[in-house]
């Protein structure tokens, strides 16, 4: 039986798999406890790393089924059956076309909830039209907003767009439509989780000062996004930085005592000197390293934090007191998040290898006509019948395997 644990525990889920947010949904799905199948394709995915390093796919379970044979949509309608919830990345229509879409499974299990996770959407101009998480947070202003302003904007990896404006997006989607699928009157739906709405989302609140006068709409202008003195980064004498957030008055004040520019103290409340109070940090900051530095601040109210590397962050105090980090089949990764006080949640298996687990899921979820490839020819034959839907071309080909991350967005 599969490993279950967190608040999520019973809760089954089909992944058709892709690349990129729809995946890190899932992961966050298995990691509150759900019993989540990969219908992995044969040959592999499109990631291009070794299995055993995807943590995406931690704590899932894996079955290799080939949607364009014959059997390969019964099978998965066959899951969908005893599964509540799907999660599929493909372009709009493929699903459909593979005959495992929205009313093909609510036909064998009404209550399914049917999440879709693509970049732009499931219609729109631009709906069938491959693309990465760059465009889509371009397009909806967020990318616009981050950077230097005499430079251009900075690319904040694919976490604005494919996991906060995608990912999470649709897990907040699927848990809602799943209560609502579980009450009396309920009945399963799909949910439309396309990364530019997420995105766009994310930025109601700026929105709302852009309305009311207190945001301009152009890039290091603003409190939160580096036109402030006492909100960025500064370079230190080793050539590592520090992150100042000392916004309200009381941290402030605490901040240019232990920084040791208290003359320089009332230029916070006049934009006009920001300029020069932005020098005379810096200035302060390239006196010292990083690390003498963060023991200046460690412990005070000053909102000043050193900047960590990917590798270095899981040595960080707190994170480790907290366990923020987790070791895993020897790999350091986040743990799961958020916390619970009744029903923990825990990293219980690493990233599932495609179709090692069809054995288990067929005893698990009562499917004997769910079998693995019995010989090497055989599963040689089941990789070659579907190379060609490995991956989308650079030039945006559409395959029916296309997912949000940029194939099928």
């Amino acid at each position: 039986m599969a490993v279950t644990a967190g608040p999520l525990a019973g809760v089954r889920v089909v992944e058709l798999a892709g690349i990129g947010p729809g995946p890190f949904a899932a992961m966050v799905l298995a990691d509150l406890g759900a019993d989540v199948v990969r219908v992995d394709r044969p040959g592999g995915g499109a990631l291009g790393i070794d299995p055993a390093y995807d943590i995406t796919n931690r704590g899932k379970r894996s079955v290799v089924l080939d949607l364009k044979s014959d059997e390969g949509p019964a099978r998965v309608l066959e899951l969908v059956e005893r599964a509540d919830v799907l999660i599929e990345g493909f372009r709009p229509g493929v699903a459909e076309r593979l005959g495992v879409g929205p009313a093909d499974c609510h036909a064998r299990n009404p209550k399914l909830v049917y999440g879709r996770m693509t970049g732009w959407g499931q219609e729109g101009p631009l709906a069938h039209t491959a693309g990465h998480d760059i465009a889509y947070i371009a397009v909806t202003g967020a990318l616009g907003m981050i950077g230097d302003p005499d430079g251009p904007p900075a690319v904040p990896a694919n976490l604005v767009g494919d996991y906060a404006g995608g990912s999470l997006y649709l897990v907040i989607g699927v848990l809602a439509a799943l209560q609502h699928a579980r009450t009396p009157e309920g009945t399963g739906q799909v949910v439309d989780a396309a990364i530019v709405d997420g995105t766009a989302h994310l930025t109601a609140m700026i929105h709302g000062m852009v309305a009311a006068g207190g945001w301009q709409d152009r890039r290091g202008a603003n409190l939160l996004d580096g036109g402030c003195p006492f909100y960025g980064t500064y370079e230190t004498s080793d050539g590592r930085y520090m992150a100042v957030g000392a916004l309200e008055q009381q941290f402030y004040d605490t901040f240019v005592e232990l920084l040791g520019i208290g003359d320089e103290a009332d230029a916070r409340k006049d934009p006009a000197r920001w300029g020069a109070l932005r020098e005379a940090v810096a200035a302060r900051f390239r006196t010292r390293t990083r690390a003498e530095w963060t023991e200046v601040f460690e412990g005070t109210d000053a909102c000043v934090a050193p900047v960590l590397s990917l590798r270095e962050a899981p040595h960080h105090p707190h994170l480790a007191a907290r366990a923020t980090f987790t070791d895993f089949g020897g790999i350091t990764q986040p743990a799961p998040a958020p916390r619970f006080s009744a029903t923990p949640a825990a990293v219980t298996a690493g990233p599932a290898r495609p179709g090692a687990d069809t054995a288990a899921v067929a005893r698990d979820w009562d499917l004997p006509g769910l079998t693995a490839p019995t010989t090497a020819s055989e599963a040689a034959t089941e990789t070659a019948s579907t190379t060609e839907t490995a991956s989308t071309t650079a030039s945006g080909a559409a395959t029916e395997t296309a997912t949000a991350k940029g194939e099928g967005a």
